[in-house]
């Protein structure tokens, strides 16, 4: 019977050997199925509460699972949070990655159609304007599909309103485009 692996030294190369996904831990409210890639298993944890409640929570998340996750994100809106610049400072100082969107996710799915850029201050801004799109649009009932097509631009439209990567200081912004791109592209930094 044949070795399943050529021996140490003999000459014989072994085939090339497939690396192991990249697993990301996203914990937020909605973000599901925007991007499937076979290269990265994605976690999505949701949790209801502040922005810092949710770092604190996907710090904890990543602890439970020590070295199961090669990258923690938490995804959150603005909204009229008051914690938001905090949660952010609290993600740099435990390596959780924020992709933040101001005033709301809406402005990303938004992005995916056309450009934006002026002030919405709160989620009923921008709703009209997304359902220019995407007539009868619910938030409890995201389907990425309808978005699918426009996921290029939207990071393009998204890069170009915050080159900063400060997206939770600047309105409108969003830093989901970052995550989107991890997803896509699991080996890039």
């Amino acid at each position: 019977m044949a070795r399943p692996f050529p021996r140490e030294g003999s000459g014989r190369r072994r085939g090339p050997v497939r690396r192991s996904s990249r697993t990301l831990l996203i914990v937020c409210g909605r973000l599901r199925d925007h991007l499937r890639n076979s290269a990265v298993s994605v976690v999505v944890r949701g949790k209801a509460c502040s922005p810092t409640q949710l770092v604190t929570y996907a710090r904890g998340q990543r602890d439970l699972n020590r070295g199961g996750y090669d990258e923690v994100w938490c995804v959150f809106d603005v909204d009229a949070f008051p914690d938001v610049s905090e949660a952010a400072a609290l993600g740099r100082r435990h390596g959780i990655r924020v992709a933040v969107s101001n005033p709301c996710f809406e402005l990303w799915l938004l992005l995916h159609f056309a450009d934006h850029h002026a002030y919405a201050d709160t989620y009923k801004r921008l709703l009209p304007l997304l359902q220019k799109h995407v007539p009868g649009y619910d938030k409890t009932r995201v389907e990425f599909a309808t978005y699918r097509d426009g996921l290029a631009k939207a990071g393009e439209r998204a890069r170009a309103l915050d080159p900063t990567g400060d997206e939770h200081t600047r309105n409108p912004s969003t830093g989901v485009w970052r995550l989107t791109d991890r997803m896509a592209r699991p080996d890039s930094t």
